[in-house]
């Protein structure tokens, strides 16, 4: 890792989740995003957020990120299934899927040698900090690519539950393309993307007033797909502080079932409609 580095013209202009690519090379931009939301990067001593525009000569400088004291460990991580090739952990909200180097928080892949000592262990899926629910595992790259190839045979099905905002009465089916690329937030082109693996299934559930527990069904799926496929066909989902109105309370948003070959694990939401009712409600008493 580079302690500081000068901005030179050639990336003057660039966002400084970007250009922090110079300090860490080795690190996605997402990851880099993290760190500098974590106070791990100073632009001429000064703290900036991810979307600052750098100037030339302005010096980027690495700085150590203090860790919080632990949050989370391998008993608040249950195991749903542990099986000769694979496993599946429910992973609670508020813990990262990934492990990011230099800080950045506590993941669900940094605690893996302690849930599984005995067998190195590889994530399969990942999910966002704010979700919680199924994450599958394989023990070995063998397996890894045996169900990266289910994957995109469509061979594996993963459901979602949800709590949006209005009246879902019939299934429905979202099959807008998704920019992900550089950006913290995905893009809806609302245009139909071809590639049904990437589509959201949406199925009723239940009711609580006028917000409703729904079913959403995808295969391989893309970064954000279910929260801004639902909030683009008018259901955003309650919690959400990216596509929705952030009430506090948490993302409503939980991993309940995978299904394919060589995995078939549930696992119920932590959360009730009820719950989503009361933040929904209070976000909107405080809105008035």
């Amino acid at each position: 890792m580079t302690a500081q580095v000068a901005v030179d013209a050639a990336q003057a202009g660039e966002r400084l989740d970007r250009a922090t690519v110079l300090l860490w090379p080795g690190i996605g931009l997402r990851g880099r995003r993290r760190l500098i939301e974590a106070g791990g990067v100073l632009v001429d001593g000064r703290t900036r957020g991810a979307a600052y525009r750098v100037r030339a000569g302005e010096i980027l400088a690495a700085v150590p990120v203090d860790r919080p004291e632990a949050h989370f460990a391998a008993p608040h991580v249950p195991l749903l299934f542990r099986g000769a090739a694979y496993a599946a952990v429910s992973k609670p909200a508020g813990l990262h899927s990934a492990a990011i180097a230099h800080g950045g928080g506590e993941s669900l892949e940094a605690l893996l040698p302690e849930l599984f000592p005995e067998s190195p262990a590889l994530l399969l899926s990942r999910l966002d900090r704010l979700t919680s629910g199924i994450v599958s595992v394989a023990f070995g790259e063998t397996a890894a690519a045996r169900y990266r190839a289910l994957e995109d045979a469509g061979a594996v099905e993963k459901t979602y539950h949800c709590v949006v905002h209005g009246v879902v009465a019939a299934p429905f089916v979202v099959d807008f393309k998704l920019d992900t690329a550089d950006r913290a937030k995905t893009r809806v082109r609302f245009r139909t993307q071809p590639d049904t693996l990437r589509h959201t299934f949406v199925s009723p559930l239940s009711r609580e007033g006028s917000l409703s527990l729904v079913a959403c069904r995808i295969a391989k799926g893309a970064r954000h797909q279910i929260r801004a496929h639902l909030a683009a066909a008018g259901h955003p989902l309650v919690g959400d502080p990216l596509y929705g109105r952030g009430e506090e309370g948490g993302l409503f948003l939980h991993c309940a079932g995978l299904a394919c070959p060589v995995l078939d694990v549930t696992d119920a939401p932590p959360w009730t409609v009820a719950e989503a009712a009361a933040a929904a409600g209070a976000n909107a008493k405080s809105a008035e």
